[in-house]
């Protein structure tokens, strides 16, 4: 499919955020999980300052890596390909048929993740470390998926051999 120049635009720009938003979400993993993740160390969240600091890098990041893949990357990628679809739930099929997304379920599983944790304060230790060890577990799942779509990019030569 022919893309204008404003579709190639945004598709640049969505290159340049979802390799950045990568980036910093594996820095911020690495960092956040050197160890585990216990309820124990969720209860010094109010003393630990830094602590506290990285674990708000780790959900903002989560989460803006997993927004802007799902709502901007993968609809400005379906809509290059011919394929724009109304709901969520559509765009994930899609994705998941041409192997951009592991499955729409897990898909689905991340983004209820990723809205509990920057949604609701998590006030009991327990309940928010198993919530940072599943984001955690998670990432991996987000980081394939965005190498994913960004070979896609890339295969298909939409942005002329310019991939930063």
């Amino acid at each position: 499919m022919n893309l204008d120049a404003r579709d190639l635009e945004r598709l640049a720009f969505l290159v340049r955020v979802v390799n950045g938003e990568r980036r910093n979400l594996k820095a911020t993993d690495e960092r956040l999980f050197a160890e585990p993740f216990t309820a124990q160390k969720a209860g010094l969240l109010e003393e630990d300052s830094e602590l506290a600091e990285r674990v708000d890098a780790f959900v903002a990041r989560f989460s803006r890596l997993q927004d802007t893949l799902g709502d901007k990357l993968l609809p400005a990628l379906l809509a290059a390909v011919g394929e724009e679809r109304r709901t969520l739930v559509d765009r994930l099929d899609v994705a998941e048929k041409l192997g951009w997304i592991e499955s729409s379920e897990e898909w689905m599983a991340i983004r209820k993740l990723r809205n509990r944790m920057v949604h609701e304060y998590i006030e009991d230790a327990e309940v928010l470390a198993l919530a940072l060890q599943t984001g955690h577990a998670r990432v991996l799942t987000l980081l394939n998926a965005a190498d994913r779509m960004l070979a896609e990019v890339r295969e298909r030569d939409w942005l002329g051999g310019r991939h930063d």
